[in-house]
């Protein structure tokens, strides 16, 4: 499973980096986690609001810092 951040850096994209890390670690998984700052990289997702999270190239969530216990629905379903 491959996970990437999508955002530049900020407070909130560290955020969500965070509770995706616990999010994981609770569901017993150990996926690649990237953090991607590049603005065109990131624009190649379609995202307009940072943070952005992308599971196995697919973007399932934007403008917002989910908390674990909804990344952890998102990772079941991946």
């Amino acid at each position: 499973m491959n996970i990437k951040i999508l955002g530049s850096g900020c407070k909130k994209c560290l955020a969500l980096a965070d509770n995706t890390k616990a999010a994981a670690e609770t569901a017993g998984i150990d996926p690649q986690i990237d953090k991607v700052t590049d603005v065109v990289a990131i624009a190649g997702y379609g995202l307009m609001s940072t943070p952005g999270l992308v599971i196995d190239e697919k973007l399932v969530a934007s403008g917002r810092v989910l908390k674990a216990v909804e990344i952890g629905k998102l990772l079941a379903k991946a």
